[in-house]
């Protein structure tokens, strides 16, 4: 590497601060792509939603778990429906009527995405936006789907049979919530859904940065949302009953992969760790060119630098690639010329609680750092609000930004004694951990060998 890790600033650091190495000199150019607003729609402590910035950090910042109730272990967004009716108080009900769950919780993280920015949606301030939406799950367009097939054209009325095709052209594909959300926006931009699992909405903030800098855009609204059903959940777990009763375990590379549980919290890191919860939910994250921002005075949470992903070549659409090569060829390619390794000291990762992830994750770091592997810090805050697909991109972005700007890494949520398979510092406890930093990496990829890592900046990209 051609910088040491832990390599010393000229000046002095603060008592128990941790520092990256000195930054290099860096230009801020007028089409990087700065993250100016922030929204969410998440599960949250009680029967509101988390939807700001701050309500995300206080949670994340102490590794509360907003996943668990009554024994159940699913991220379910309560209050949705009412933050709707506060935020959006003039939308006509017979568009409700044919809103799912998903659409209300895009929505709701849009506006407060918008307010955060300082963009006036209301006032068209957003309409040359252009509007891209990452979906990974497909409850809500089954349901809707559902609803028109079992209809008795018998008995159906007239009206209720409208209904239900008017809420099939609106919530029966997956790119349903852009559009949605173009039109609220009255947007006159480009309007399309990406999905690629877990990693869907960091592969859109890669297109976003890429549509930045080429001048093809200056203002791009970018969307993670999904909906996992409680019941479908419950259906998998009997089904997988099954499948153990006859001792049949479907093994990859020796190990065999946890499956999504209700009944016990995820573990991401930790030496307990044998199981996900699905989570619900959607994250916004509006990004400006720096003209674009500078011109009306507006501020920036931080910069995606770069992104890239990667395929690790096996063959089996549902292999996993526990080696990481895939993975740590992503980090290579997003740091490109623009960033060396010696000034990332923090990844957040895309832990689960699944050791078969914890695996990959370290066998990446390790490729990555080599020998400097164990100073390395990689958390994960997907035990504060679930599993949930496709907003784990936006939100891995959104928290590492948040670290940046505080000078703190958040620890792994319900990490309490890391796994010895770990080649990194897990973060672990309820506490977080002092660190200077002004560049990062975030991962993500999903089964089939799908890899997403982003590089985000702080400090002088802010």
């Amino acid at each position: 590497m051609s910088e040491e890790y832990g390599q010393e600033r000229d000046a002095a650091p603060s008592p128990g601060r941790l520092l990256a190495p000195a930054a290099r000199p860096w230009a801020p150019g007028p089409r990087d792509a700065l993250v100016t607003g922030m929204g969410f729609c998440l599960p949250g402590p009680g029967d509101e939603p988390v939807r700001t910035a701050e309500q995300v950090w206080a949670t994340a910042a102490v590794g509360t778990s907003h996943v668990e109730r009554d024994g159940f272990h699913h991220g379910t967004v309560r209050g949705a429906r009412e933050a709707f009716g506060e935020l959006l108080p003039d939308i006509p009900s017979r568009y409700l009527r044919s809103y799912a769950d998903v659409h209300l919780y895009g929505l709701v993280s849009l506006v407060e995405a918008c307010r955060d920015a300082g963009l006036d949606h209301a006032a068209g301030a957003l309409r040359g936006a252009d509007v891209l939406t990452a979906r990974a799950g497909v409850d809500s367009n089954y349901d809707s789907y559902r609803a028109w097939h079992d209809a008795d054209p018998a008995t159906i009325s007239p009206k209720d049979a409208k209904s239900l095709f008017v809420r099939l052209l609106v919530a029966g594909t997956s790119s349903d919530v852009g559009p949605v959300q173009a039109a609220l926006l009255g947007s006159t931009g480009a309007n399309y859904t990406v999905s690629c699992g877990c990693a869907s909405s960091s592969v859109l903030l890669g297109i976003a940065r890429t549509m930045i800098a080429s001048g093809q855009s200056d203002l791009v609204v970018v969307t993670g949302v999904d909906r996992f059903d409680t019941e479908r959940v419950l259906h998998g777990h009997r089904l997988r009953e099954v499948v153990e009763r006859e001792a049949v375990v479907v093994r990859h590379n020796d190990d065999p992969p946890a499956a999504p549980r209700h009944d016990r919290p995820m573990r991401p890191y930790d030496t307990a760790g044998d199981c996900m919860n699905y989570g619900d939910g959607s994250v916004t994250l509006i990004l400006e060119s720096r003209a674009h921002a500078a011109a009306r005075g507006a501020r920036s949470h931080g910069a995606v630098l770069g992104q890239a992903t990667t395929r690790s070549g096996l063959n089996s659409a549902v292999a996993i690639d526990t080696g990481g090569t895939g993975l740590a060829e992503a980090a290579r390619r997003a740091l490109g010329d623009h960033t060396s390794l010696g000034r990332v000291p923090y990844v957040n990762g895309g832990g689960e609680g699944d050791a078969l992830f914890t695996r990959i994750e370290s066998n990446a770091v390790r490729s990555l750092w080599g020998d400097k592997s164990s100073q390395v810090m990689v958390s994960s805050q997907e035990a504060c609000f679930g599993h949930s697909g496709a907003p784990l991109g936006n939100l891995g972005a959104a928290l590492t930004l948040m670290m940046m700007r505080e000078g703190e890494v958040c620890p792994t949520a319900n990490c309490m004694v890391p796994s010895p398979v770990c080649s990194f510092d897990p973060v672990p406890g309820t506490k977080t951990r002092a660190l200077e930093f002004d560049r990062a990496l975030s991962f993500n990829y999903q089964v089939g060998g799908v890899n997403s890592a982003l590089l985000l900046g702080g400090g002088d990209a802010r």
